[in-house]
């Protein structure tokens, strides 16, 4: 497997994207719904790594969204259902984590859901590190959401 920005122009990242979000909408309501789309991750402020096989197929993704020079976010990781649960979501959070910690970033932080379906990712980030904190950056208290923070 390869790890490498992702300059957000193919189709099949489109299409990747294009189905987290599809799949974020259809278990959380619009207004807790805080994946971003194709266009929020162009943003200057946000970069976005894939993970391939050998033969170039998208099997995961995450972004790091830089709120300032010393606290990072992670955003859009997802891995492709055939792939869950076979190392792919570490493999990429570990490196994050390596990346934030690179560009100098002492704090990583992040919004996923409280429901039943993100127990698993919620479980991945508490393996590395990971605890509750309260509401960051523009983030609001939302039931459906839980926060979580480390230094790095």
């Amino acid at each position: 497997m390869k790890i490498a920005v992702d300059d957000l122009s193919g189709p099949e990242i489109a299409a990747f994207l294009a189905e987290h979000v599809s799949e974020m909408r259809s278990i959380t309501p619009p207004e807790s719904k805080h994946a971003l789309d194709l266009d929020g991750l162009r943003r200057y402020d946000v970069t976005l790594w894939t993970v391939t096989e050998d033969d170039g197929t998208i099997v995961g993704c995450g972004a790091l969204k830089w709120l300032d020079r010393e606290h990072a976010e992670v955003k859009s990781m997802r891995t492709a259902a055939r792939r869950k649960r076979s190392g792919v979501a570490s493999l990429l959070l570990e490196h994050l984590i390596a990346e934030a910690r690179r560009t100098g970033h002492r704090r990583l932080s992040l919004e996923t859901g409280s429901d039943p379906f993100f127990a698993p990712a919620r479980a991945l980030y508490a393996k590395h590190g990971f605890a509750p904190c309260e509401p960051f950056a523009d983030y609001r208290p939302d039931p459906l959401s839980v926060y979580l923070t480390r230094t790095i």
